[in-house]
């Protein structure tokens, strides 16, 4: 594998849920909330139950399929969650929050055309959809869109200057066209706000590597992301570098 392609691989996807929930209480809002404890829980399976079921009690329940949606996505059932996440979509289309679940289902199957259609859309619904704009910056750094994805993840940082992921999803970019200090820069202000943030230790190891003359900070930072990460491909790629170091 190229490293470029590493890289990209290593860029933080943040596919955050877009949970709809109830306060007003019928039969099937009942099964709609229960099902959200036990998506909540991680118990998909239960919770799909529990969606089909506020499905079969109102069929009209937009709600119900997104959030059934998202189940099947955490499953890994991508064909389901997107049937279902159309039929949310028909029955409510003004949902910002559907169409950027759907374009993480289509991220995850490497459309990324599809992906920032969908994230398109959901901004168009909601302008200040962070995470719409992190993801679809996202989607174009798997097109090697280097310059779309910085101004994406430009505009992630200026509605949130707290999100780590974005910062260092920027510095990944930057990394990739070669600006090694920016990167830096970006990778250092992601660990400064999430220090627990792996990928972000090995892209600016990386970022060090490619500058030169920074081989012990790479070295310390490989350490920390082998140190940290949960991710078992990660761990490895950070093996891999601070042994060819």
């Amino acid at each position: 594998m190229n490293y470029k392609g590493r890289l990209i691989l290593s860029a933080c996807v943040v596919l955050t849920a877009a949970l709809m929930v109830v306060s007003c209480v019928s039969p099937a809002k009942k099964a709609l909330s229960t099902g959200n404890e036990y998506f909540g829980q991680g118990q998909y399976d239960e919770a799909i139950v529990e969606y089909t079921k506020a499905i079969e009690l109102e069929p009209q329940l937009a709600m119900a399929y997104n959030n059934r949606g998202l189940a099947y996505h955490r499953k890994g059932e991508l064909d389901e969650s997107i049937t279902d996440f159309d039929k949310a979509i028909e029955l409510d289309p003004q949902r910002a929050e559907v169409y950027y679940n759907r374009g993480n289902v289509y991220f995850d199957r490497g459309q990324f055309q599809s992906a920032v259609a969908n994230y398109d859309k959901a901004i168009v619904l909601d302008s200040k959809f962070v995470m719409a704009y992190n993801n679809r910056g996202q989607s174009y750094a798997g097109q090697y869109r280097f310059d779309r994805a910085i101004a994406d993840y430009d505009k992630a940082i200026d509605l949130d200057p707290k999100l780590a992921v974005a910062y260092d999803n920027r510095g990944l970019m930057y990394l990739n066209k070669g600006e090694f200090d920016k990167a830096i820069a970006d990778c250092t202000r992601a660990i400064e706000l999430d220090p627990e943030l792996a990928k972000a230790y090995f892209n600016r190891a990386y970022a060090y590597h490619r500058k030169g003359g920074e081989v012990d900070k790479a070295k310390s930072d490989l350490e920390k992301c082998i140190e940290i990460s949960t991710d078992p491909n990660l761990t490895k790629a950070a093996k891999d570098l601070l042994v060819r170091l």
